[in-house]
């Protein structure tokens, strides 16, 4: 244990030392802390031998990926969200169910060993993107506004909305879909996870910026302890939401939301800490997620799993966003730009863990499947992210220079 600690601990230090550096080369956090994890884990040296089991896998990304949810959307601009208002509408309510129909129709073009609700399941695994992983394309503001908070509230409530699109899946497939109707269970099961995410997120947050003020303004919230509210409030907003039978994710984006509309003096200062909380949990997520995950199952890949994991973040995310921005203003390399980047991680390893206790017989080349995406995406989408925002930064300026 002791070896164990030492090292994360060891790496935390000297990665927080040159990540600004690393930021501003192709090389992003998530690659470098997979390959360390890869590198001292089983596979390599051997040096960091971490026994998680699934559920403490999904418990780790689960609160990692509350807490850049609610970061996120704290962040944003809303100004800017009623201007992108319409491209978000679209990629979630007609692009969304898009990718998940390319993704079942790649999967039964691909794969002859899983029956069509298990291709189904993969394909609604697959279709969220990941808010940690985008995070250097949302933040940058060399992308126009409209598309980084386009693609921040996409990543910050697709994965919420396919919660109770699998739970739909894995109920018919256990065999519960048929005693109630599935129509019924599709509706109650959607309407519970967002109606419950939306009231939760947006009651606690509430409550919880009023308390926050009332006491802060008497002086009663020192200076050490002011780092502590936000990460215990969205923390608050995802366990309660999901006790609840809502959707944990949906919850801290509405929060996240929230709180950014309403407390304005002293927002970014308050972030802070909840920010950094958050890379550190993605760090140690990554890092387990290379060794635990990635040193055991990278041998087991088969060309079915590699070619379904680059359909999946090619044609089957790049076309339906293509198709539903259609005169939306947005010239043809932007389009382009917002379909590559639809990153697949944290979310995507939530699911698997979840659907790996259901124990489908096809629930092996599923999950490695799962994996397989995610480890492309970490490369491709971290290799890329600086330069095409550069290109893109670069090609809009010629644009606006062309016009003047």
């Amino acid at each position: 244990m002791y070896e164990n600690l030492a090292i994360l601990a060891a790496f935390v230090f000297l990665y927080s030392l040159i990540s600004g550096g690393l930021e501003r080369t192709p090389i992003n956090g998530a690659i470098v802390f997979t390959a360390f994890g890869l590198a001292f884990g089983p596979l390599g040296l051997g040096l960091l031998t971490l026994k998680v089991d699934e559920e403490g896998m999904r418990t780790l990304a689960e609160l990692t990926l509350a807490l850049v949810l609610f970061t996120d959307a704290a962040n944003a601009n809303l100004r800017e969200l009623k201007h992108s208002f319409h491209i978000f509408q679209k990629l979630l309510l007609i692009g969304l169910p898009l990718t998940i129909l390319l993704g079942f129709g790649a999967g039964v073009l691909v794969f002859g060993g899983l029956t069509l609700l298990e291709i189904a399941i993969l394909a609604t695994m697959l279709a969220p993107t990941d808010a940690a992983l985008g995070k250097a394309v949302v933040t940058n503001e060399a992308v126009p506004s409209k598309i980084r908070e386009g693609l921040n509230v996409e990543s910050g409530l697709n994965d919420g909305i396919c919660v109770p699109i699998l739970f739909i899946f894995l109920a018919i497939a256990s065999g519960a879909g048929a005693k109630g109707g599935t129509s019924m269970l599709a509706l109650k099961l959607v309407a519970q996870a967002i109606g419950v995410g939306v009231v939760v997120g947006a009651g606690l947050t509430f409550l919880g910026v009023r308390l926050l003020t009332r006491f802060a303004d008497r002086g009663w919230v020192t200076e050490t302890w002011r780092q502590l509210p936000v990460p215990a409030l969205a923390v608050t907003c995802f366990a309660v939401a999901q006790w609840l039978g809502g959707s944990g994710f949906i919850a801290c984006f509405v929060g996240g939301m929230l709180f950014g509309g309403i407390e304005k003096r002293h927002k970014h200062k308050l972030l802070l800490a909840a920010e950094g909380t958050g890379d550190t949990l993605a760090l140690i997520t990554w890092v387990v997620f290379g060794a635990a995950v990635v040193g055991q199952s990278i041998g087991s890949f088969s060309w079915q799993v590699v070619l379904y994991a680059l359909l999946s973040l090619t044609i089957v995310r790049m076309l339906p966003v293509f198709l539903v921005l259609a005169g939306m203003n947005l010239r043809t390399d932007e389009k382009l730009f917002m379909g590559w980047f639809g990153p697949r991680g944290l979310a995507s390893i939530v699911f698997a863990v979840i659907v790996l206790n259901e124990h489908l017989p096809g629930g092996g080349t599923i999950s490695m499947t799962v994996v397989c995406t995610i480890v492309l995406s970490i490369v491709a989408h971290g290799l890329t992210a600086n330069p095409l925002v550069a290109a893109l930064g670069a090609r809009i300026e010629r644009s606006k220079s062309r016009s003047k």
